[in-house]
């Protein structure tokens, strides 16, 4: 198994970039060579160098990056979908291959990689691979960020199930934004319940915290909040 770890979550918009640009940075501040990449993303900001993901660039400024774009985020979309659906939309073809290239480029350069994938594990890229696939290839431990409230057990659940029948080694799921100012009886049970009915451990609960978003939060800020409530050694034994 290659050195590193591939975040994944629930659903979309559960707080994937901002937990793996944590983790990536909290490790590089223990002296891990860390590299980073986003495989795949959908609705790119048009540049004068063409379509640029700001997760992509989010991820890579967190750990001080020196690596090209190009390799950190090989495939960009401008419609804001699923990989596949955006592909049909902007008629672009997704190259597996150059994925795998890149990946297996950074994983030359760097001793541990810090992947974030696009949406849950059943996201499609194309119609044949998925989320999963890509797990699988990168021969790579899956983190799953999920939302603290009502719901999260099912969806927890069912991505761990689909995970471990995928062959893929969940080393942990992370409870991101919790308020505790707004924590009812769902927020205070989840957690446990989600870890006695899948014997997969609580990597941490990370608190709701308006700055905890790609657009507003210095890095600094997100690589602190990871190393206080994350455990962050164990992604790496």
């Amino acid at each position: 198994m290659n050195k590193g770890i591939f975040i994944t979550g629930t659903d979309t918009e559960v707080g994937k970039t901002a937990v793996a640009a944590g983790i990536a940075g909290a490790l590089k501040a223990k002296g891990i060579d860390v590299g980073v990449m986003k495989p795949v993303a959908t609705g790119g900001i048009s540049t004068k160098d063409g379509l640029v993901s700001s997760d992509a660039r989010f991820l890579l400024d967190a750990v001080k990056g020196t690596d090209e774009l190009e390799l950190v985020n090989p495939v960009i979309l401008q419609t804001p979908l699923s990989p596949y659906a955006a592909s049909m939309i902007d008629n672009v073809k997704i190259e597996i291959e150059k994925i795998r290239e890149a990946y297996f480029k950074l994983c030359c350069r760097h001793d541990f990689i810090v992947v974030e994938g696009i949406g849950g594990i059943l996201v499609p890229i194309t119609m044949d691979y998925f989320v999963c696939d890509m797990i699988t290839d990168f021969n790579l431990p899956a983190v799953i960020v999920a939302k603290p409230g009502l719901g999260t057990i099912n969806h927890t659940l069912l991505t761990i199930s689909e995970a471990i029948n995928c062959g893929i080694e969940v080393k942990g799921f992370i409870i991101n934004n919790m308020d505790t100012k707004k924590t009812g009886y769902a927020e205070k049970t989840n957690p446990d319940i989600i870890c006695k009915l899948s014997q997969i451990p609580l990597l941490g609960i990370l608190p709701f915290d308006r700055r905890v978003d790609t657009k507003l939060i210095k890095h600094g800020d997100i690589i602190k909040l990871i190393s206080k409530h994350v455990e962050t050694d164990y992604l790496i034994r």
